[in-house]
């Protein structure tokens, strides 16, 4: 496993532990803006694990497609990224 996949998956275990210290704050019946701080944590971080993915896939996959010199792979490998960005937008 590569050194990005490790931090990411790294990333997705503190985001994980995170989410399960809310689901407590929601329980125990904490302060709504202090939840509500919380989740925006776990918004910015699932933000920052996002991008590192995209980041991943463009230097590999969509590289190896365009690379390969084949327009049928370069193209689905373009049309998946404006259909993520397109639904994003939504």
């Amino acid at each position: 496993m590569g050194k990005s996949r490790q931090d990411t998956l790294n990333r997705l275990k503190r985001i994980e532990g995170q989410v399960r210290g809310i689901a407590q704050m929601v329980s125990d019946d904490r302060y709504c803006i202090d939840v509500l701080h919380q989740v925006q944590a776990v918004k910015a971080a699932l933000a920052k694990v996002e991008s590192a993915i995209l980041k991943d896939h463009a230097a590999c996959c969509v590289a190896e497609a365009i690379g390969s010199g084949n327009a049928d792979e370069q193209r689905a490998k373009f049309n998946e990224l404006i259909d993520l960005f397109e639904r994003v937008r939504r």
